[in-house]
């Protein structure tokens, strides 16, 4: 849907389409809740757990960056996020950790390639499976259907936005979360930030989420500060370490693994990082803002187009791109 004549107080410099994404509408049933820290391993399990946002699969070329409980989809309870090589995209099997012991099951996983991958070897992936009967599952790992036996080294992901008894509705922590998809290349424009950072609290956002493989050094105190109020959270995105991700959008054009050092990978991520926690996500550039010209603030606009749509949950914001110059040579 579009919202058009769209006044900005900024200058913008964008070429994507923005988003508002109600996570009213994504939330697995009876989740309605901050985002809990997820369980401590138990000691029955083996002890290699990652606390890295990326996380190398053993003994394949694929990704893993976090795991997720969304039963949204029938006969299935858990989404696993990662970048899957996609020549060698072969058959996993989930294993789970459970609260009082290790899953003697292995259940067979759906892997679910996005469609975009403009044309680069690596593309985001979801990978579904059921967690099995008797199991309060904590973390799990992927195992290819090859493995037998069970390989201690292996890194298990915790699980989060666990699933809770539902009777009581709890008040979410967040209205509006706006997601940065990626800060790379030692990007320093500290007035660029601060001024887009405060218009958003001006709006009414109440944090902002970014991904962060490198930025300059007034950038990064600026962030910290920030961060340390509460409004930024700094996710770490060492895709560099990992992959050569490419700084453009097009293979053909810019060359690397992975488009825009993973976009699509961190959007989606913060998509469900955000989903039990933030009533709206707001998903857009540093250089782009939505700007209410009929109201004071992003929850006024946001009440009025649910009641004039009550079924819909994703909003498409039409953007205005302003040029540098305001005349032509001519």
């Amino acid at each position: 849907m579009a919202i058009q004549q769209l006044k900005f107080f900024l200058c913008l410099i964008a070429s994507i389409v923005i988003y508002i994404i109600i996570i009213t509408t994504l939330r697995a049933p009876g989740t309605n809740k901050s985002v809990p820290k997820p369980w401590g391993p138990p000691r029955i399990c083996p002890v290699h757990f990652s606390e890295q946002t990326i996380t190398p699969l053993n003994n394949t070329k694929h990704l893993l960056v976090s795991a997720y409980m969304d039963q949204r989809v029938n006969g299935l309870d858990i989404r696993i996020i990662g970048i899957f090589r996609r020549d060698s995209i072969q058959p996993l099997h989930c294993f789970f950790c459970c609260v009082d012991h290790l899953s003697r099951t292995r259940t067979p996983a759906t892997i679910l390639q996005h469609s975009d991958n403009f044309g680069f070897s690596f593309v985001t992936t979801d990978v579904m499976c059921q967690i099995p009967q008797y199991c309060k599952a904590t973390h799990v790992t992927l195992l290819p259907q090859s493995e037998k036996v069970f390989a201690p080294e292996q890194i298990w992901l915790p699980i989060r936005n666990q699933k809770t008894n539902g009777k009581e509705k709890k008040k979410l922590q967040f209205n509006f979360t706006v997601c940065i998809s990626n800060l790379f290349g030692d990007y320093n424009n500290v007035l660029q930030f601060a001024q887009t950072l405060e218009m958003y609290r001006l709006l009414g956002v109440d944090r902002v989420v970014i991904y962060n493989t490198s930025c300059g050094p007034d950038l990064s105190r600026l962030l910290q500060s920030y961060s340390q109020e509460g409004f930024v959270e700094m996710v770490p995105w060492p895709i560099d370490q990992h992959l050569n991700p490419s700084r453009g959008w097009l293979h053909s054009e810019h060359g690397g693994d992975l488009h825009y050092f993973g976009q699509l990978t961190t959007l989606n991520e913060c998509i469900y990082r955000s989903m039990d926690r933030s009533r709206y996500v707001l998903l857009n550039d540093i250089d782009e803002i939505i700007m209410p010209y009929q109201h004071n603030g992003l929850m006024p606009l946001m009440n009025m187009l649910e009641q004039q749509h009550p079924n819909t949950g994703v909003f498409f914001i039409e953007n205005h791109i302003f040029p540098k110059h305001q005349f032509e040579p001519s």
